[in-house]
Parts: structure tokens; C-alpha cells; sequence
């Protein structure tokens, strides 16, 4: 039921199959300046918006017969003016990069709205009011909506959400972009992601390792050669640059370029041209340069090693990807991501980690970030005998773990997988010894009376 005020100043839409949850919005945001109207159809909501056009359209993603990216798709061209943010459970990765890339003004997980709502609610209010004043000749052009791409990053932590929403929000523009993170934290593929989500996708990707070449080498390895231009030249060559024309360049661990070279990326930058090596003719830069480094560019800056008017032309736009032990939350999603694609590599029955094994995972510091955990996980899969990961199967050292309390079994394990486990850790140990062990737990959860159900297993 719609609530409204004779003052209302904005009309907020919320739209959610479930009544519970619109009927705790509404009230946790009920206002005097707000009106507040409540959908629980996707259709009836469409043809509101079409006869009032609402300021703020908040709504569910997995909504029926479309989701929420093709409901904002729909109002960006029903009610161009208005702003959309969309809610869920868990979303999506790829859902949450093209909502951003859409123009959606955020995506907020429903667990944490009771502290994200109101405030998120309030910025877009303020961001509809600054709209209105702001000259419509300066108004950012709408992006023409795509078909949603497959997902490309793996993680559920809050921290992973916000460099989906950036990567969502960069692919607008053709802005440098500057990533930033501890080696191993997956730099080249928020690169790629960037790439693909953006209007270049079409065109090529190339990515060089500033730290892999020697730097007599690497200027000819972005700008090319011509035939002679030094010894060992012996016919043109076309430099990544060229390579990439039309699409995007990834400089990975651009913090160990030479200053001589990143002078002359200076002035591509700036210039948008170049010339090859040994030439004189001075050709167009069309590319997209998005650049990544495991040091921190304020110190190298400091340290003489980086050029300052460099970083503040790459750092137009800044994605930090912090480490994995600051991001737990994604170990488990990121583990089984990596065994899965094992799995469909080789024969035999679907590899998958025991209780105990992903216990340690969750656990342990990871010092090489995403990289190591997926070294991890290969190596497991070789050395496992059977298919049930076990910890002892795991390459990782007792004292790089955190200590914590073994997991233990409940009623939400099955007890199937708890038995295959036990039988794969302790195979010498009798079957009906390890279903004691097993179920004398799950009963005594059951039973206040623990010593009489014992009984009844034999104990």
C-alpha cells in the first residue's frame, strides 16, 4: 500500500515480491518530504513509473518475468531521470558490474540495508536534486544498455562488491584507470573485466608486463620499430600500442617501468600520439590504458622512481584491491570456483574439499593472495587419493594457519559426506565405529537426554 504526504517533494517506487519486506522499507523510510509507493507486480510497477515517474526506483533483482538489470534497462528509457538502485540476497558479480554500467546508482545486499538503506537513499535524493540545478548541456550522456556479460571476478565480500560497482562505473568512460593491490590479489582480471564491460570489448586486449622486459626492449615493445632503428632491427615492428588500437592496454606492474619510457607514455598520454622507434612518423594512440602495480605510487613518487605527473594521469580513476586475508568472506567461493574448473578437466568423480579441508583454507594467512590459493588448490587436487580433498592433502604448512576450533559436525551436514570424510581420513577404523562417532553428536543436539540416546547406538 502506497503511503504519500501533501508535501512530498520526491516519490520513491519499491518493488519486491515479498510484503514483509516493503512494509519494513516503506516505514524505514517514511519521511514528510518522501512518497513512498509499494509493488509487489514488476508490470503494475513499469506502468506507474510510466504515468508518475518516480525520483528513486528501489527494487529487488530477482524479480519475475525480467530481473532488476532489465527492469533499469526498461526505466532507462521509460523515465530516463530516474534513479534506480537494486537489492538482493547475494547478487550476482556480473549483475552488479552491469548494473553500475547501466547508470544503476548502487547495489546494496539485503542484509546490509537496515544500516545502508536510508543513508544510500539520502545520496541519491541529494544526486537528483544536484541533476536538477546542474545545466542540461553538462549532463553525462546515458550509456546504450548491452546484453549482460558472464561473470568474471569470483567473491562475495563487501570489499569485492565495491570494485565491482567501480569496474561497473569506469567501463562509462575511456578514463585511465590505476589498479592497485598486493601481487597474486587478481589485477589482470579486474583489468579484463574493465575491458570487457566497456564499449571497447570488441577490440582487442594486450597486456605487458612492464617488470618482464629488459628496458632496452621496452620501449620497442610499446611504441614498435622501424627497419634499422638499432642493431638487431631487421624489419618494422608495430608496438603494443598499435597492437591494441581500439581497444585497451593493460601495463601490468607499471611501478617497475624505467623513467625514460614512462616520460614518453607521459606524452602519449597527454598527446594521444606516438612515434615508433627510429621513426619520424607520428602516428595516433587509440587505446584505453588501464595500469596495475603491487607497490605503493606515493612512495615510489617519493623515492624518485615514479614519475608524479605520470600517477596523476593514470590516476584518474583508482581500483584497490585488497588482499585476500583482509576478504575471508571469498576464500571459500574463490576455492571451489578453482576446484570446479579442475573437476571438468579431468576424469573420475567431481573433486570437492572435506569440512576440515576448507576449514584450513579459511584459515590460513595467504601471503601470495588469489594466486597461491589457486596454486593450492591445483596441488590438492594432484595429491588427493581419492575424491575428497582432506587436509593432509593440502601444501600448506600448521604454523601459516590461524588457530580456531576445528569444525564440527551438525545436522546441517550431510551424513553421507560426514561419513566419506571420517572413512577417508581414519579408512583402518571400522564402519560402525565411525557412525557412533558421527551420529552420537547429531542425537545429543536432538535430546537433552544425550546418555540415553547413546545407548540406543551401541555407546
Amino acid at each position: 500500500m502506497p503511503t504519500a504526504t501533501n508535501t512530498a517533494q520526491h516519490r520513491i517506487v519499491l518493488i519486491d515480491p515479498e510484503e514483509e519486506f516493503l512494509l519494513w522499507a516503506g516505514k524505514h523510510l517514511q519521511a514528510p518530504d518522501l512518497r513512498i509507493d509499494t509493488f509487489q507486480r514488476t508490470e503494475e510497477a513499469l506502468a506507474s513509473c510510466k504515468k508518475d515517474p518516480p525520483s528513486l526506483v528501489i527494487a529487488e533483482y530477482a524479480l519475475q518475468p525480467f530481473n532488476g538489470v532489465e527492469l533499469l534497462k526498461k526505466l532507462r528509457l521509460q523515465t530516463p531521470k530516474t534513479l534506480v538502485i537494486l537489492t538482493t540476497g547475494i547478487p550476482p558479480n556480473s549483475a552488479v558490474i552491469e548494473t553500475m554500467r547501466l547508470g544503476g546508482y548502487d547495489f546494496l545486499r539485503k542484509s546490509a540495508l537496515p544500516y545502508e538503506l536510508r543513508p544510500t537513499v539520502e545520496s541519491a535524493l541529494q544526486t537528483i536534486e544536484e541533476m536538477a540545478a546542474e545545466p542540461a548541456a553538462k549532463r553525462q550522456k546515458a550509456v546504450d544498455p548491452q546484453e549482460a556479460l558472464g561473470n568474471v571476478i569470483i567473491g562475495e565480500s563487501p570489499a569485492i562488491q565495491n570494485v565491482l560497482k567501480m569496474i561497473g562505473r569506469v567501463s562509462r568512460s575511456d578514463a585511465p584507470v590505476l589498479i592497485t593491490g598486493e601481487s597474486g590479489c587478481g589485477k589482470e582480471v579486474v583489468a579484463k573485466a574493465v575491458h570487457q564491460f566497456s564499449t571497447r570489448a570488441a577490440k582487442p586486449f594486450v597486456a605487458i608486463n612492464c617488470a618482464a622486459i629488459p628496458e632496452t626492449l621496452l620501449e620497442s615493445e610499446l611504441f614498435g620499430h622501424e627497419k634499422g632503428a638499432f642493431t638487431g632491427a631487421m624489419q618494422q615492428r608495430i608496438g603494443r600500442f598499435e597492437q591494441g588500437n581500439g581497444g585497451t592496454l593493460f601495463l601490468d606492474e607499471i611501478g617497475e617501468m624505467p623513467i625514460l619510457v614512462q616520460s614518453k607514455l607521459l606524452r602519449v598520454l597527454q598527446e594521444a600520439e606516438f612515434s615508433r622507434v627510429g621513426g619520424n612518423q607520428t602516428l595516433k594512440a587509440n587505446v584505453r590504458v588501464v595500469a596495475a602495480t603491487n607497490r605503493d605510487p606515493e612512495g615510489a613518487i617519493a623515492a624518485g622512481t615514479f614519475r608524479e605527473d605520470l600517477y596523476y594521469r593514470l590516476n584518474v580513476v583508482r581500483i584497490h584491491i585488497p588482499p585476500l586475508r583482509e576478504r575471508t568472506d571469498d576464500i571459500k567461493p574463490l576455492a571451489e570456483h578453482f576446484l570446479h574448473r579442475i573437476s571438468a578437466t579431468r576424469k573420475g568423480p567431481t573433486l570437492r574439499f572435506s569440512l576440515g579441508a576448507m576449514h584450513m583454507l579459511q584459515n590460513y594467512n595467504w601471503p601470495g593472495n588469489v594466486r597461491e590459493l589457486e596454486n593450492v588448490v591445483q596441488r590438492a587436487a594432484v595429491l588427493a587419493t581419492g575424491n575428497i580433498i582432506m587436509p593432509r592433502d593440502l601444501p600448506i604448512k600448521d604454523g601459516d594457519a590461524t588457530p580456531a576450533a576445528a569444525p564440527a559436525a551438525s545436522l546441517d551436514t550431510p551424513l553421507r559426506q560426514l561419513i566419506e570424510e571420517q572413512l577417508s581420513s581414519n579408512p583402518d577404523t571400522p564402519l560402525i565405529e565411525t557412525l557412533r562417532k558421527l551420529i552420537t553428536p547429531a542425537v545429543a543436539d536432538l535430546t537433552p537426554d544425550a546418555e540415553s540416546a547413546a545407548k540406543h547406538l551401541g555407546e
